[in-house]
């Protein structure tokens, strides 16, 4: 596969269609600006982090540490991306169907003695 060249990087706009089908602007996880940083940068920094391209610049060099969490994110873009980040990573929660857990007889409750009623038939 061929090396993606910088500028055709940072000329294609930055999608996520399996974590946000409508787009970042309509997910209301962002805001109008982090989700305008996240789709112009957001190929930019996916290449930077995955090793695709090494950083030229000092902007470059602070998306980069502030992705691998060496020092805080301070502009829009970096907030923006740590952000999208824990979004994506964040751990599933469980469905509205129930677990998937498998109950094994350790797990079983042991039915209570059968409680018996009297009735009165006066």
């Amino acid at each position: 596969m061929a090396k993606p060249s910088r500028d055709a990087l940072v000329a294609r706009l930055f999608a996520d269609p399996k974590n946000y089908p409508y787009g970042f602007s309509r997910s209301g996880d962002f805001s109008i600006a982090e989700s305008k940083a996240l789709a112009e940068l957001g190929c930019l920094i996916a290449a930077l982090v995955d090793g695709l391209i090494e950083p030229q610049t000092d902007e470059e060099q602070g998306l980069l540490a502030a992705a691998f969490a060496k020092k805080e994110p301070e502009t829009v873009a970096e907030k923006a991306w740590v952000k999208y980040q824990k979004r994506i990573n964040r751990p599933k929660l469980g469905g509205i169907y129930g677990s998937s857990r498998v109950v094994t007889d350790d797990d079983a409750v042991e039915p209570e003695d059968d409680i018996q009623i009297e009735l009165d038939n006066d």
